[in-house]
């Protein structure tokens, strides 16, 4: 596979960009299946998890559902059960198939797919060309919406196709190793100070936004100070060696239940080899890089690394304040590492590589308002039990995250690429 790029940034108008930018994102989920092979495209290999084809199918679902039925004239859905096949979670859509069975469906097979997603393509096309941007405002933000949708979707692809391999005991290989520069050696932990006041957070201007980053709002917040970079590997292994995943006073009860029960030693993906510790990756098994970000750790792991360090996690709200004067740029999806890796003293990292845990639980702002009708389910029937993440991650497009992006997963998740910040409190 070459080296993914993704430059098209969604725009709200006129149609014309609208139309390229749809086209982008929909092609680059196709190009990000070129390496698969047919049986790959089937297996679910976690309740959590799903089959690649079921994400091609769940994001052309997304718009035919959202857009095409109720907007384009004399549009035919593709086939009269994917609705109850593709629909994920929308309960006043209608009914749907089961999430932990989605890998037994072997038919439609993903060449059927495929042919799904032309046929949604061509009535996207029609639709959006006939588009008025002041008369169709609204249905322009669901495209938008839509576009958005699939480029988390792009993200799940790649976890989820990592994950499946890492079950595998051949150790595939989804793509080579990237040939990068040797990174300098990251400088030693430092640390961005920040004063006790009232800070703005949320999202506020021009361009996409979901409904949970709204409305701004300001927040007080005691003197903090956030670290400059992301936790290592190395740095997390001295967290092992030192018997962090033996020590109770270390971890929240809920995460030395979750330790005990599911065995854990270290994050996921990784296995200790001949005295020495590798990992999974999308490129196949690989040493260990100590500088790079560790990745692949639930929120107890984080919660009791910094406990073990003498720290604590960010709040969301100083993790943004923070990350809200600092340009989008890193290790995202169009380096085509698709691994995190380490950086320079020019770079805190705050976007890309990994999805940072914060201590914030998912919750409304104060005046939050869901979207109107179903697409009210997309964020606001979640808030709860779930914490937050910030910053992207290897495979998040660049063009889907912003410092306000808030990301949400439940404490023992860690398939994706979660890592972790260290924060303080400043006497």
């Amino acid at each position: 596979m070459t080296r993914v790029a993704y430059t098209t940034k969604p725009s709200l108008h006129p149609a014309a960009s609208l139309i390229d930018a749809y086209a982008a994102v929909r092609s680059l989920t196709v190009e990000l299946c070129r390496p698969l092979a047919a049986e790959d495209y089937v297996v679910q290999s976690a309740p959590e998890c799903s089959p690649a084809k079921w994400h091609l199918a769940h994001t052309s679902w997304f718009f035919e559902n959202f857009l095409l039925v109720p907007l384009l004239p004399g549009y035919r859905s593709y086939h009269p059960r994917y609705a109850y096949l593709f629909n994920s979670y929308y309960e006043t859509v209608g009914t749907f198939f089961p999430r932990p069975l989605r890998g037994l469906l072997s038919r439609p097979t993903a060449e059927d797919i495929f042919r799904y997603r032309e046929h949604v393509d061509e009535g996207m096309r029609e639709l959006i060309a006939g588009f008025d941007p002041e008369r169709d405002a609204r249905s322009v933000r669901h495209v938008q919406l839509g576009l958005h949708h699939e480029q988390q979707h792009q993200e799940l692809l790649l976890t989820d196709i990592k994950n499946l391999f890492a079950l595998n005991p051949l150790r595939p290989v989804y793509r080579e190793v990237v040939v990068e520069p040797a990174a300098p050696v990251p400088a030693p932990l430092r640390w961005l100070e920040f004063p006790s006041g009232i800070y703005d957070v949320g999202f506020e201007g021009q361009g996409f936004a979901f409904d949970n980053e709204m409305p701004r709002h300001r927040v007080w917040l005691e003197a903090f100070a956030l670290a400059t970079r992301p936790v290592s590997n190395g740095e997390f292994l001295e967290f092992i060696e030192a018997g962090g995943y033996e020590e109770a006073a270390l971890w929240l009860s809920d995460g030395w239940r979750k330790v005990k029960e599911a065995g854990w030693q270290a994050p996921l993906y990784w296995e200790r080899v001949d005295g020495r510790w590798h990992q999974m990756t999308l490129s196949g098994w690989q040493p260990i890089e100590s500088h790079a970000p560790v990745c692949h750790v639930s929120y107890y792991e984080a919660d009791a690394f910094a406990r073990w360090a003498g720290m604590r996690l960010p709040s969301e709200f100083e993790w943004e304040t923070v990350a809200a004067s600092v340009p989008v740029a890193g290790n995202l999806l169009e380096t085509g590492r698709l691994q995190p890796s380490a950086a320079g003293n020019a770079s805190h990292q705050l976007f890309g590589d990994v999805w940072e845990w914060t201590c914030s639980p998912y919750c409304a702002y104060p005046g939050f308002k869901p979207l109107a009708g179903s697409l009210g389910e997309y964020n606001a029937k979640f808030m709860v039990n779930q914490l937050v993440l910030r910053g992207g991650s290897c495979a998040t497009p660049r063009a889907h995250i912003r410092a306000s992006y808030r990301n949400f997963f439940y404490p023992s998740d860690r398939w994706q690429f979660m890592g972790l910040r260290l924060a303080s409190s400043s006497d």
